[in-house]
């Protein structure tokens, strides 16, 4: 067993911050790629085999090297803006008071409690944050200390506006301020006041008889005032615990694990060891212990506890490293609230069944001794012959890896890990994608990430296998069912959730899903015949800001952004691809004019960008910049101006542009103006991209170009009425009534622009909607979902076995739940849920396949469709049915879509409307036909 840490250190600002780092680099690691100014590792203790089953940043060829000194270099190279520096010390050493001295936060990872006290003792004093975590198996805990006056700094929340029927959502005691008051001027900018909730609506904000009379508008910001809060120290909260609750299914389980560490601590301290893997005697001493410091606690959780003091892994390092990193940066920037005080977690539902023994859990000098001492090596073979398949190489995934490769997953004779992403390394991948570094910028993710793991762990050289595909339907020939029937789960770590979840289904295998979104995260698991799948469990769309507001009157940020997302799309992607459909899609014109709602817009978007206004060369594509700045920026706001005036009233007299509306004025074009003339420069390369024509970055040819066009004069229509609100029709008055047919007969044959494509502009981050991952809560994430790998792994078929996962490091909060169980769906006598469907082999007759229903179910077919495609229906007539009925099924579906089915399809899926006995609509499983 390796000798428990002796503490560790790390800067900010001028201030240091202390990182324990023990066996849990993942710690230093993620306040690391947080960039903070320094860190500072203390740790002589020499590297042992068995520490390879958690510290990625140790190799076999740093056996007998202090640990800090064999890891400080791979740390240093996660960041280069952070300096990372080894305290030094020799083997068997304690972390004392003088190291710690001149460092704004101590972290101890696994010291022995009396040296926790010590260290904590000077701490508390001396103004210093505190923390100390440790894992034991499958447990984990945290203590934070941040002295007896922790003060949380003022930041504040977003500008929050009452509009007609909007909640304010604010609570009695909130705080705000205010901007753009017209008339009690004194509420701009002033103090925060308090607020008493009136209603949804309203709330008062105390007397303001003293400030001038109200007039109008107004906007009011929530804010968060400084908070102190009073941290015991260790010495006392042993005494009188504060315990911020990780699982409320487990409310009472803090209590036990808190006599249960002090335990544990206690047999090492007498013993100079931890308790054996699985020993009775040992456990019954532990837990004598524990019963004299709470009569009360749970004995099968003490036990295990003692019967896990050995182990080591991976995943709940990786979730204590991620809690207990984000609490540094707390005591750091007094930004978020920190937790008070005590954290105690444990994955017990993780452990295998049946439970191993003894024997089976006894140390045999590997790097995966400390996951044997839990789960034993009958367990230990289930994860080396696991085969699991991950999609996205990014933030998670790379966490993800960096998991798999410890645990031994897939390094088996029989196991192995595929990993597909098509992104490349880009500099911005570096703070948060932790196994890339500047050496690997342009290189594939998923090959660069399957190296880097394969370093970390050679047993998994041939049985990683780094792919670039894409995973949707253009690749189901790869990804396909005899790829998929060699798999044993899946994990998704990119935004194709829906896609995955139904590939998972109709293959019935796990899947885990997860995803974060600055410091909160999530966690899902979908298991076959068991749980709903991610479809039917997905959040509800978020809120849209109407269109309206965005288009004709933005008063935030987000408007902006929103508005500038969709003229980009406007002018960049979507008229390209329509080009392109029209001159590679028989039948788009036709498609178009029969279902779309914009006929019109359409035609002459495709008349424009592919005759009309193609550009031939790049002072063309200058030229277009120019007047699209001078319709979007002058044109289209003197229309809005000259329909909506400043002066403009609404029907009771109040004006019109009261806030939060505010009015425009047109731009007029300078340039001179480096903003004006950045639009000219990015709008005119964007637009050269789409045609393949070289672009420009030299300012003078723009300026040159651009002052020489002769913009049309423009004259505002009178009678436009603009749209306001979103239940008001969009004017449509002085609309053109030329039919879209006759439009459509003056475009050029696609035959005439053979070869041709224009070159659709692809954006990697969509503007407003990214926030970047953050290694604290990716690692937490990856933990969790681990922890239900080994379930999965395990094949636990109990509801309860398994746990959904919420998280939020800001709060911070922790939420679990069991899966939603697969709905039960009925018809007639026989139930189904979402992981059935009817089977047909042998590529049927439609006839067959309709036959068959009535036969077996008594139920009468009145639809088939398969895709988009609607192959047969009852009322389709008596020529086309008799014409249909008797086709094989992938003749059927060949002469329906006009389609040669593909050589890779094995099988069709197809869904049928179907009626009973009672001609009652019924719903049955969806249907598949077998070539």
């Amino acid at each position: 067993m390796s000798a428990p840490n002796q503490g560790a250190l790390m800067d900010v600002d001028e201030a240091q911050i202390d990182e324990g780092l023990y066996s849990r680099q993942f710690l230093a690691k993620n306040v690391i790629l947080a960039g903070v100014k320094s860190v500072t590792v203390y740790d002589p203790e020499p590297v042992q085999i068995q520490d390879l089953s958690s510290q990625f940043f140790l190799r076999e060829d740093d056996l007998g090297k202090p640990r800090a000194e064999a890891a400080i270099s791979r740390l240093a190279e996660l960041n280069t803006y952070v300096f990372v520096r080894n305290l030094g010390g020799d083997p068997g050493q304690p972390i004392t008071v003088d190291l710690v001295k001149g460092f704004q936060v101590v972290v101890l990872v696994n010291a022995p409690l009396e040296r926790q006290l010590v260290i904590n003792d000077w701490t508390h004093q001396n103004g210093v944050h505190f923390i100390a975590a440790g894992t034991h198996g499958l447990f984990g805990h945290a203590f934070n200390d941040f002295g007896p006056k922790f003060t949380l700094q003022r930041g504040k929340d977003a500008v929050v506006t009452c509009l007609d029927e909007t909640r304010h959502g604010l609570e009695d005691g909130d705080f705000v301020t205010f901007s753009e008051v017209q008339g009690a001027v004194e509420l701009n900018g002033c103090e925060p006041r308090k607020v008493s909730v009136k209603g949804p609506y309203t709330f008062s904000i105390g007397d303001t008889t003293a400030f001038g009379n109200y007039k109008t508008g107004g906007i009011f910001t929530q804010v968060k005032m400084p908070k102190v809060l009073e941290f015991k120290s260790l010495r006392d909260s042993l005494k009188a615990p504060d315990f911020w609750i990780t699982d409320f299914a487990k409310f009472d389980r803090p209590a036990t694990l808190h006599a249960g560490f002090q335990s544990l601590w206690q047999f090492y301290s007498e013993r100079q060891r931890f308790p054996r893997p699985r020993n009775v005697e040992d456990a019954a001493i532990l837990v004598s212990f524990a019963k004299k410091i709470d009569a009360d606690a749970d004995e099968k959780v003490l036990t295990e506890l003692s019967y896990q003091a050995s182990g080591d892994l991976a995943p709940v390092n990786a979730v204590i490293g991620g809690l207990v990193a984000q609490e540094v940066l707390k005591a750091c920037s007094a930004k978020f609230h920190p937790v008070v005080q005590f954290t105690y977690f444990d994955s017990l539902e993780s452990l295998p069944s049946p439970l191993p023994c003894e024997a089976d859990c006894q140390p045999t000098s590997t790097r995966y001794d400390g996951q044997v001492a839990v789960f034993g090596k009958t367990f230990q073979e289930k994860i080396f012959n696991h085969r699991q398949f991950l999609v996205g190489a990014g933030a998670i995934g790379c966490e993800m890896l960096k998991n798999w490769s410890l645990i031994g997953l897939g390094s088996g004779p029989n196991g192995a890990i595929y990993v597909t992403d098509l992104d490349t390394i880009e500099k911005s991948n570096l703070n948060r994608q932790f196994l890339f570094r500047a050496k690997d910028l342009g290189n594939f993710k998923s090959v660069v990430a399957a190296a880097a793991v394969t370093e970390m762990n050679p047993d998994l050289k041939g049985h990683i296998h780094g792919r670039q595909d894409t995973v949707g339907p253009d690749t189901e020939n790869i990804y396909g069912e005899s790829f998929f029937a060699g798999l044993d789960g899946v994990t998704n770590a990119l935004d194709n959730a829906l896609y995955m979840d139904q590939r998972c289904v109709f293959f019935k295998k796990p899947l885990l899903e997860s995803g974060t979104l600055g410091t909160k995260g999530n966690t899902q698991v979908v298991i076959p015949h068991l749980t709903e799948s991610y479809a039917t469990s997905q959040d509800p769309p978020e809120r849209e800001t109407p269109s309206c507001t965005v288009k004709n009157f933005p008063n935030a940020i987000q408007h902006c952004i929103e508005w500038s997302r969709t003229e980009f799309d406007n002018l960049f992607v979507k008229p390209p691809q329509s080009v392109n459909s029209y001159l590679s899609e028989s039948g788009y014109l036709e498609n178009a004019l029969k279902y779309s709602g914009q006929q019109k817009e359409q035609i002459e978007q495709i008349a424009s960008y592919l005759v009309k206004d193609r550009p031939i060369t790049f002072e063309q594509c200058i030229v277009w910049a120019r007047l699209q700045f001078e319709e979007k920026y002058n044109n289209a706001i003197r229309q809005l101006l000259f329909s909506l005036p400043k002066d403009a009233v609404t029907n009771s007299g109040q004006p019109f542009w009261s806030s939060p509306k505010r009015a425009p004025d047109p731009l007029t074009f300078d340039s001179s103006d480096p903003t004006h003339l950045q639009f000219i420069i990015s709008a005119a390369n964007l637009h050269a991209f789409n045609y393949g024509l070289r672009g420009e970055t030299d300012p003078t040819i723009f300026r040159k170009v651009a002052d020489s066009v002769v913009v049309p004069e423009f004259t505002p229509r009178s009678g436009v009425k603009v749209q306001v609100n979103e239940n008001e029709p969009v004017d449509s008055s002085g609309t053109d009534t030329t039919d879209p047919g006759e439009l459509a007969k003056s475009l050029p044959p696609p035959s005439s622009f053979a070869g041709f494509r224009l070159n659709p502009v692809e954006t990697k981050q969509i503007a407003g909607k990214i926030i970047p991952a953050i290694a604290t809560t990716t690692s937490l994430i990856v933990g969790l979902v681990c922890l239900e790998l080994y379930k999965a792994i395990d094949g636990k078929n109990k509801l309860e076995d398994y746990k959904n996962g919420f998280v939020n490091l800001a709060l911070p909060f922790f939420g679990f739940s069991e899966p939603i169980a697969a709905k039960k769906n009925k018809y007639g006598t026989t139930e189904w849920t979402l992981w059935d469907r009817f089977e047909f082999k042998d590529d049927p007759t439609l006839k067959e396949i309709i036959t068959w229903f009535k036969k077996e179910h008594k139920l009468d077919i009145s639809m088939v469709s398969q895709g988009v495609s609607m192959l047969w229906s009852s009322f389709i007539g008596k020529k086309k049915s008799e014409e249909r009925l008797p086709m094989r099924f992938s003749a059927l579906v060949e002469h329906v879509t006009k389609k040669p089915v593909p050589a890779h399809v094995t099988h069709f899926v197809v869904e049928v409307m179907a009626t009973d006995e009672e001609d009652e609509d019924v719903e049955v499983p969806f249907i598949v036909v077998r070539k």
